[in-house]
């Protein structure tokens, strides 16, 4: 058996900190899902103008428009303030995002009273923080899987998922408890018509401290990036060969450290940092497990899941919060494997659960179906994605890439993702209220489909470092 070789102690601590951008990303993305009810509640009130069901998609979506801006700019960020300034950056963007989308109001607004000039304030503090989690996104797996050694890289990268789905479980729990027993607005099943309770808590003021909350996370996480190195790939590219090797030291030891420096300085010389250097296939495998990763449909399911579960005659938040605890579980199950199995097992197997549970939500709607039944299914479709997509996308991303253009083709890949989450999600609500039935139908169809694309087109990197990226894609052109 062969003895350790790296430092545990150095590495862990440092993987935790980074790992709280993963968790913002669950939490920022998610809090909508407790707070679109009373906040549309709010705005409803407006005197000034409509408030329509497709600005409210609009308005519970517009987060993704700053993901899909965050993505795109990654590379950019990543290249110039580097790895882990570019976190900095993002962790202030969740701060005042946070804050102002408490208090939209600040400084020009007439605290309570809905305006359209409002609404789109509100949008654009969400965007901010949408530009937050996509820069997050991208960098975060990028920042441990170029610090991480890489017997363990796909390990402490998967444990950025396992901190997003943490993230998106605490803010479930934190959106169930500010609410409380205050209802939220609702649709008459009898009449039809929509209604907001007596009880405003919920439209007054439970949506403003659902969205303040991760203003005490986003400061931690701002806060504890000071005390975490820059990577020792970035320190290369830009010439801190010292720096890099004193990184490299204290999580590989003296010997392995050399080795690895030496690694990374020859293929830096080896290629331009044009993005397609390495031919188109990397790129478009790395564009296709991002679009894979949101066309099989799970956003549809963690940013409306309190509705699709009423929708199918259970407790709305309650089997959110049970959903939650299931994921984790399920993403300890890849965190565990992804090293000993490798990655496209584990997305062949996810992609097979993942249709099951979604071609089993399709016929409970299309035979009437309700109750524990299609709930299961919802959950067993989730999970599945939890143990393979969810981290194993990430984990592929972060590392697939050579090492001279990896800033530029995450970019291009997270934003990509960005642009399909945006399109799953704001095209979900009409698909479901046409049919549930078609809904999932269509996302059942892409899990085979994504079975198929990895089974053929995605090699397995399990075990390979960074720098063997460079022999893989040259063999390929």
């Amino acid at each position: 058996m062969s003895t350790r070789n790296y430092n545990l102690s150095y590495i862990v601590p440092i993987t935790l900190v980074a790992t709280l951008g993963g968790l913002l990303f669950g939490y920022d993305t998610a809090v909508i899902s407790g707070a679109e009810k009373g906040m549309e509640g709010f705005f409803l009130g407006a005197t000034d103008f409509e408030y329509t069901k497709v600005l409210h998609g609009i308005t519970s979506a517009s987060a993704l428009i700053g993901c899909v801006i965050g993505g795109a700019l990654s590379g950019f960020f990543a290249s110039r303030f580097g790895r882990r300034d570019s976190l900095r950056i993002a962790s202030v963007m969740f701060f005042l995002s946070a804050l102002g989308s408490w208090n939209p109001e600040f400084l020009f607004f007439e605290h309570g009273v809905p305006t359209q000039d409002l609404w789109v304030v509100f949008n654009l503090y969400r965007i901010l923080g949408g530009i937050g989690v996509g820069l997050a996104s991208a960098i975060v797996p990028m920042y441990i899987a170029e610090i991480a050694p890489s017997q363990i890289r796909g390990t402490l990268v998967s444990c950025n998922q396992f901190a997003i789905i943490f993230g998106m479980l605490v803010v479930y729990f934190v959106n169930y408890l500010i609410l409380g027993d205050h209802p939220n607005p609702f649709v008459d099943k009898v009449t039809g018509i929509y209604t907001i309770p007596e009880d405003k808590f919920a439209v007054e003021s439970g949506w403003r401290l659902m969205f303040v909350s991760e203003a005490y996370v986003a400061a931690v996480f701002g806060m504890l990036l000071f005390f975490v190195p820059r990577t020792p790939r970035y320190l290369a590219l830009i010439g801190q060969n010292e720096k890099a090797l004193a990184v490299l030291t204290k999580v590989n030891g003296a010997t392995r450290a050399k080795e690895i420096i030496s690694d990374i300085q020859a293929t830096l010389t080896e290629k331009t940092e044009k993005i397609f250097a390495y031919g188109v296939l990397v790129v478009v495998i790395g564009i296709l497990l991002s679009v894979f990763q949101q066309a099989i449909g799970i956003n549809a399911v963690l940013y409306y899941a309190p509705r699709m579960f009423e929708g199918v005659g259970a407790d709305g938040m309650r089997s959110t919060v049970i959903m939650g605890i299931v994921n984790i579980l399920f993403t300890v199950i890849a965190i565990i494997t992804v090293d000993r199995f490798g990655r496209k097992p584990l997305l062949i197997i996810g992609s097979i659960g993942m249709a099951f549970g979604a071609f089993a939500v399709a016929l409970c709607d299309n035979y009437k179906v309700q109750g524990i039944v299609p709930v299961l299914s919802i959950i067993v479709y989730a999970a599945f994605f939890m143990m393979s997509w969810g981290p194993i996308c990430w984990v592929l991303i972060s590392e697939i890439f050579p090492n001279t253009i990896r800033g530029k083709a995450v970019a291009i890949a997270v934003a990509a993702q960005w642009i399909f989450n945006y399109i799953v999600s704001s095209t979900f609500p009409p698909l479901y209220d046409f049919s549930p039935m078609v809904a999932y139908g269509i996302y059942g169809v892409m899990c085979v489909l994504a079975a198929l694309f990895v089974w053929k087109l995605v090699p397995e990197t399990k075990g390979k470092t960074l720098e063997d990226m460079t022999a893989l894609w040259r063999g390929k052109k």
